[in-house]
C-alpha cells in the first residue's frame, strides 16, 4: 500500500549522532507508514556484536521488521560496496511491493552510498599487497599515489594512511586510478532525508552516558 503521508517519496532516511533519537523516531514512523527499517550501521551488520552496537531489541523487531542487521560473520569483511549492493537490492524489492523503506543509522558513508549512488570500485582488500605497502612509510606511499593518481592525491590528505593505501590498492589491482572510477549516480526516486541533532550538549552527553551504563549492565566489558 502507499500510505498517505509518503508524499511521493521512494525512500526516507533518518540519520544523526549517537543518542539523538533515530531509533525511536524510526519505529514510530515505520508503524505509522506500515513499512520496514533498513539499518545503516557499520557495526550492526555483524552477527554476535549485540551489546555495544545498540541493535534493535526483539520487541522492536516484533513491532517493525528490521533488515541489514546480522548479515555478516565477524571474521569476514563487509565492504562499503557490499553494503550498498544489499541496500539497493532491498530498497528496490520493498518499493516494488508498495513500501517506502526507512534507511536509518549513524554511519553517514552507508547512507551517502545509497542516496548519492556512489560509484565504488569493487576491489576486495588485498592482504599481500597491503602487507607490502605497510612496510613503506606514509610519505613514500603518498609519493607513489601522487605519481599514479594525482587526482586522488589532491583529495587525500598527505597523512591519511587508510585512504592512501586504498587508492594504491585499487590502482595496482585494476590498473585504473581510483579517481577515474569514483563519482555518483543518484537513484531516480525522490528521497526525504531527516537529520536529527540535540541542541542541548549536556543532555546529549547524559543520554550517551546512560546508554553506556545500560550496555555495561548487559555485559559489555570496559577493557
Amino acid at each position: 500500500m502507499h500510505p498517505p503521508y509518503g508524499g511521493g517519496y521512494g525512500l526516507i532516511t533518518i540519520c544523526g549522532a549517537t543518542a539523538t533519537g533515530k531509533s525511536g523516531l524510526a519505529l514510530a514512523l515505520a508503524q505509522r507508514l506500515e513499512t520496514i527499517i533498513l539499518s545503516a550501521d557499520s557495526r550492526q551488520v555483524y552477527r554476535e556484536f549485540n551489546i555495544g552496537t545498540a541493535k534493535p531489541t526483539r520487541a522492536d523487531r516484533l513491532l517493525v521488521p528490521h533488515y541489514l542487521i546480522d548479515i555478516c560473520d565477524p571474521r569476514e569483511t563487509l565492504t562499503l560496496a557490499d553494503y550498498q549492493q544489499q541496500a539497493q537490492g532491498a530498497i528496490a524489492s520493498f518499493q516494488a511491493g508498495g513500501c517506502i523503506p526507512l534507511l536509518v543509522g549513524g554511519t553517514g558513508l552507508y547512507i551517502r552510498s545509497v542516496v548519492q549512488g556512489m560509484k565504488i570500485p569493487r576491489v576486495a582488500p588485498q592482504t599481500e599487497l597491503r602487507s607490502q605497502l605497510s612496510e613503506l612509510s606514509q610519505k613514500q606511499c603518498y609519493g607513489m599515489l601522487q605519481q599514479v593518481d594525482p587526482g586522488a592525491a589532491r583529495k587525500i590528505h598527505a597523512n591519511d594512511a587508510v585512504r592512501t593505501l586504498r587508492a594504491l590498492e585499487v590502482f595496482y589491482v585494476t590498473g585504473i586510478p581510483i579517481s577515474q572510477q569514483q563519482g555518483t549516480d543518484p537513484p531516480n526516486y525522490p528521497i526525504l532525508q531527516i537529520g536529527l541533532e540535540c541542541a542541548d550538549a549536556d543532555r546529549l552527553t547524559q543520554r550517551i552516558a546512560q546508554r553506556t551504563e545500560q550496555m555495561l549492565g548487559l555485559g559489555l566489558s570496559r577493557k
